[in-house]
């Protein structure tokens, strides 16, 4: 027989885990289809601190523990897969992969995720989660009375720099323009911090360490000048990408080609869900993710109860699942 699931997740960072942790606690056949290896953005987190009730905890194993526990409730885990085809509009939805395998399911939770903007500059991926961080809140306190970089000229940058002068001993902010982007109350709360500096015009082109980030070569735009500063930590603000370019045809998306999304996770297809960093939302933790991935597995639970003398009369209850 054909297999059917009852609800089919598209990702398998903390949003996607939750939903599967609830889904398949209800009892609901669940199946994650996950593009990469399980965790998402929080196995990159060195550490994390701000979990509620986790001790401090490596960010990786934390994901390891929700696959976990995911998997021990009855979740079919499929990672590292491609995505070849779907057809999410029908009443059961259906994903084609790469290798040939087909999987249905009457609900599908979006949980693709997202992905900080990359300054391109060399290093950055081999000290991420070393001195290299996207999230002030994550891993401000790591940095206590050290020395760090904050890169960008927006609000969130400006804002975040503010806030690590809380734990580190001078801030530096590094930005293209000789202007910044932020609203002129939060450059002129910048500007008055006197634990805060900045290089204007110019860019990191080289982060250097050994097995922690030691120095970044910044490089003057206007004069191609480079300076080698030491420093303990690099944090990067110049935006956001949601992993949604392969959804732009079927999912109603805001100018930041965020899923858009109601209160209870729904998005503007019938049946189809979303949660996590790809959604319209303005913060974005491991905690909001979790919360998003829990909403949209009670909402797709309740979406099932609602239709099922419809799924009844497809005959479509007594499918053999695998």
């Amino acid at each position: 027989m054909e297999k059917i699931y009852d609800i089919a997740i598209i990702g398998g960072g903390p949003a996607g885990l939750s939903a599967a942790i609830y889904s398949s606690r209800a009892k609901l056949k669940t199946v994650i289809l996950n593009e990469g290896s399980f965790g998402g953005q929080v196995v990159m987190t060195n550490e994390v601190a701000n979990y509620p009730g986790v001790d401090l905890t490596k960010g990786y194993s934390l994901a390891n523990t929700m696959k976990k526990q995911a998997k021990d409730f009855g979740t079919k885990l499929v990672g590292n897969i491609k995505i070849k085809n779907y057809d999410i509009q029908s009443r059961i939805k259906t994903f084609e992969l790469e290798d040939g395998r087909v999987f249905k399911a009457k609900a599908v939770i979006y949980a693709v995720g997202g992905r900080p903007r990359s300054i391109n500059a060399i290093g950055e991926d081999e000290f991420k989660g070393a001195g290299v961080s996207y999230c002030a809140t994550c891993d401000g306190d790591f940095f206590t009375g050290k020395e760090v970089i904050v890169v960008g000229g927006g609000n969130s940058a400006l804002e975040e720099a503010v806030s690590l002068t809380n734990f580190a001993s001078k801030v530096t902010i590094v930005h293209q323009f000789d202007h910044f982007q932020a609203f002129p109350a939060v450059v002129d709360e910048t500007k008055a911090n006197p634990k805060i500096n900045f290089i204007m015009e110019s860019k990191i082109v080289e982060l250097k360490g050994e097995e922690s980030l030691k120095t970044a070569i910044i490089e003057n735009l206007k004069t191609r000048e480079k300076i080698e500063m030491n420093i303990d930590g690099v944090f990067i603000f110049i935006g956001y990408m949601p992993n949604t370019e392969q959804l732009e045809s079927v999912f109603e998306l805001n100018e930041n080609k965020e899923i858009i999304v109601d209160s209870e996770m729904k998005t503007n297809i019938e049946g189809v869900f979303a949660a996590g960093d790809a959604i319209a939302k303005k913060f974005r933790q491991i905690t909001t993710a979790v919360a998003d991935g829990t909403v949209a597995a009670l909402s797709a639970a309740e979406y099932l109860r609602n239709k099922k003398d419809e799924f009844e009369k497809e005959e479509l209850l007594n499918i053999n699942y695998n």
